[in-house]
């Protein structure tokens, strides 16, 4: 492997027969009708969740058959029946993936393709909105960790879900269909099971709203351009999305190489680093259909020792059956599906990368280090940038590079995405501007991390970490930001009936396109392209 493709995997924060299921033929259980509202029945049996508070939570409902032995690196297959009531009161398996420096947690378990359901209690009144959590990183993580009781007060039914992650939801061989894309192949399972069963919980299949942050925004973004998610959603919600964003060289460390596109990769060069990754294994053959029986066949546990396996596949391949175009290409081309977008990221989104490989782990980043940076990203144009950003403006180096980044990179990646959906649907931005976010991330530096990358996700989602330093303001935030995200699922606009500030459209031809600035007692328009100097960097090019 390349030292720039090295560099590149282990800076990454963000950044498959119903007749045979696991070797026994599926039966139906016996028709026995729930006795309350903690047990409902699915399409494969009965499960009986737990109250939590006044509400239901039904965990580890599988929702594809174990992608294992055969079926690892190959499309989600049906789930099996089960006979009796399946316990769903507990955290089901979370799929394979290792410890990181931002997440100790661990999983060997390939059987991990369930979701986890929190429902309002049975009552009079419609069908309820629909909302479904696809998490982000892409190598870490699980739907359990998404609490979701704030959107369910609000009478949304919330699915949040696992996938496979990094290698096992990525590996991409020639003449192996579906390569770079079992991941998002999971994820619009899921959503067909939503499609199935969501009245089963008091949910409509028909308002049917995925959101997701960071990479699990990502995916959705190619879930817009791909023609099996076609009718399984209805609104979208891009938190933090990186699907239109580029990344020159040197943006997420010193040795990263700069890429056309921040999460999106040709079919060719998914292949390649398949074959880089798993070389160690003792599997590469002449014969492709050998090396993928042998892989196949390695332990989890095996796999995963290989070094980072996991974080070299936070990307989507493309020219596929699941993504046959580029998914910025087709969004350009309006080659996308029409739903409601609400999007947007933090005021200072790449602080969360410079603190974790700088300032916040001991090794500050220093002035000689801001203009080597400058120079490895910009060239020529350094020192244009540099006048532009002033290292003396900052309080420190640090600082300075984390607002470049997030100007240059997550800015204008934002805005370019938001003017190419709002032409063709209804769209509504935002800015999270919390700069006293509370930092979850396990971090041991003193670092002014800012309204950082993903800060906002406790804002809607229970994290009792982060809620428990919640000041009365920001309490106040979050239930407004809960009341706008749960009236987009039901209405597809984030107009809530309790009295929180209007949130016009964004309209891509007005000077000043609305965005929502989200911060405790500051809610309303903020000039997102003046606020990241946006003209600058169009200009620069």
């Amino acid at each position: 492997m390349s030292t720039g493709r090295r560099a590149w995997t282990t800076a990454l924060f963000t950044v498959a027969a119903l007749t045979a299921v696991l070797g026994v033929t599926p039966h139906r259980a016996p028709v026995v009708e729930p006795q309350d509202e903690l047990t409902v029945r699915v399409d494969t049996g009965q499960v009986r969740g737990a109250r939590s508070g006044a509400h239901r939570v039904f965990f580890g409902i599988p929702y594809a058959g174990p992608p294992t032995g055969v079926h690892r690196w190959a499309a989600p297959r049906p789930a099996g029946h089960w006979s009796g009531v399946r316990d769903t009161s507990r955290p089901g398996p979370l799929c394979p993936q290792v410890p990181s420096a931002y997440a100790d947690i661990s999983s060997l378990e390939e059987d991990c393709l369930v979701l986890n359901v929190t429902a309002p209690p049975k009552g009079r009144g419609g069908p309820r909105p629909v909302l479904v959590w696809i998490h982000g990183d892409g190598s870490v993580g699980g739907g359990e960790f998404f609490g979701a009781r704030g959107l369910a007060d609000r009478g949304v039914v919330v699915v949040t879900i696992n996938y496979r992650l990094g290698i096992f939801g990525g590996y991409a061989q020639q003449g192996l269909p579906g390569s770079g894309t079992f991941g998002l192949q999971d994820q619009q399972a899921a959503l067909r099971w939503v499609q199935r069963n969501a009245a089963s919980f008091g949910g409509d299949p028909t308002r049917v709203t995925v959101a997701g942050s960071s990479f699990g925004a990502a995916a959705i973004t190619g879930h817009l351009t791909s023609p099996g998610a076609r009718g399984l959603f209805h609104r979208a919600v891009l938190s933090s999305g990186e699907g239109m964003m580029d990344m020159p060289a040197g943006m997420m460390g010193p040795e990263v190489p700069g890429y056309p596109w921040y999460v999106w990769r040709p079919a060719r060069e998914m292949r390649e680093i398949s074959a880089e990754m798993t070389a160690s294994l003792g599997c590469a053959s002449a014969d492709p259909a050998g090396t993928l029986e042998c892989l196949r066949g390695l332990p989890v546990k095996t796999i995963l020792k290989v070094p980072h396996i996991m974080n070299a596949f936070q990307a989507f391949g493309y020219g596929n059956e699941v993504l046959p175009q580029l998914p910025p290409t087709a969004l350009g081309a309006g080659r996308f599906h029409r739903v409601p977008v609400l999007s947007g990221a933090t005021l200072d989104e790449h602080r969360t990368f410079v603190g974790m490989q700088y300032d916040a782990v001991g090794a500050p980043f220093t002035t000689d280090d801001y203009d080597r940076a400058l120079s490895t990203a910009f060239g020529a144009d350094a020192a244009v940038v540099a006048r532009e950003y002033p290292v003396s403006d900052f309080p420190s180096p640090a600082l300075a590079w984390a607002t470049v980044v997030t100007d240059r990179m997550w800015a204008l990646g934002t805005a370019a995405q938001h003017s190419v959906l709002s032409q063709r649907v209804p769209l509504y931005a935002y800015e999270f501007a919390d700069r006293d976010a509370p930092m979850y991330l396990p971090l041991p530096g003193d670092f002014d991390f800012g309204a950082f990358h993903a800060g906002d996700t406790p804002y809607v989602f229970d994290d009792a970490e982060a809620r428990a330093h919640f000041t009365p303001a920001q309490w106040r935030l979050s239930d407004t930001m809960t009341d706008y995200w749960a009236a987009f699922a039901r209405t597809g606009a984030p107009a809530a009936a309790r009295g929180v500030p209007p949130w016009p459209r964004y309209a891509p031809g007005a000077p000043v396109p609305y965005t929502q600035s989200l911060a405790p007692d500051a809610i309303g328009p903020v000039d997102y392209v003046r606020g990241h100097r946006l003209e600058f960097w169009r200009r620069l090019g």
